[in-house]
């Protein structure tokens, strides 16, 4: 049995007023995790754009 078919024999026994919370807290865990990955984006931003401008690079994507 995987985890999800733990959380969802688990869901089917949870009262509906808990599944609003549970539902809540989903998607928080899953903004949360959107908000950490954009932020790591954007930190590497700055020590990758030393390589992005190279005229080297530059040249390799002309063609896109």
């Amino acid at each position: 049995m995987t985890v999800r078919d733990s959380i969802l024999r688990e869901l089917d026994k949870t009262p509906e007023d808990v599944l609003t919370m549970v539902l809540s807290f989903i998607q928080f865990l899953n903004s949360t995790q959107a908000q950490e990955t954009f932020e790591t984006a954007l930190l590497s931003e700055s020590s990758l754009a030393k390589d992005w401008l190279l005229p080297e690079e530059e040249d390799a994507w002309q063609h896109l």
